[in-house]
């Protein structure tokens, strides 16, 4: 499980006195956690990956904030979290492949228009969590839909 490596990393970390990654590693952990208390499961690997794809996703924008505000040692650090985050997450999807699985999804409703869009969604996001920009996804469902 992604859990039980974050946890050896999180050890490794504390041995080499790498304090960086330790103190996102530590974040992750507490986010998980949370998440576990707050839905009352434990996570398994689709749980994990959905917390990390969000962590990412809320440091992209803080970094893109920070350089708008000439911070660009804050966006440095958040740049240095999200390749700790990233480790964890898997190979992200070619536009080719999320385009693969929307058509057959959409193949799999038997519908198109904008009334699908939500079937369609419901099958696609299970396989592209942590893998692909969500918002990206959506917007290809869309145009697929659409056209």
């Amino acid at each position: 499980m992604i859990k039980d490596r974050i946890r050896e990393d999180m050890k490794a970390a504390m041995r080499a006195h790498d304090a960086a990654s330790l103190g996102t590693i530590r974040l992750l952990l507490a986010a998980i956690k949370q998440r576990e208390v707050d839905e009352k499961i434990e996570a398994d690997d689709a749980v994990t990956l959905a917390v990390i794809a969000k962590m990412v996703k809320q440091r992209q924008d803080s970094v893109k904030q920070y350089l708008d505000g000439g911070r660009q040692d804050l966006a440095d650090k958040e740049t240095a979290e999200i390749k700790v985050l990233e480790a964890y997450l898997p190979k992200a999807l070619t536009e080719e492949e999320i385009a693969t699985i929307i058509d057959e999804a959409v193949a799999a409703v038997g519908m198109t228009g904008m009334a699908a869009m939500g079937k369609v969604m419901g099958l696609v996001k299970p396989k592209v969590t942590g893998r692909a920009d969500m918002g990206k996804v959506s917007a290809l469902i869309k145009a697929r839909l659409t056209a």
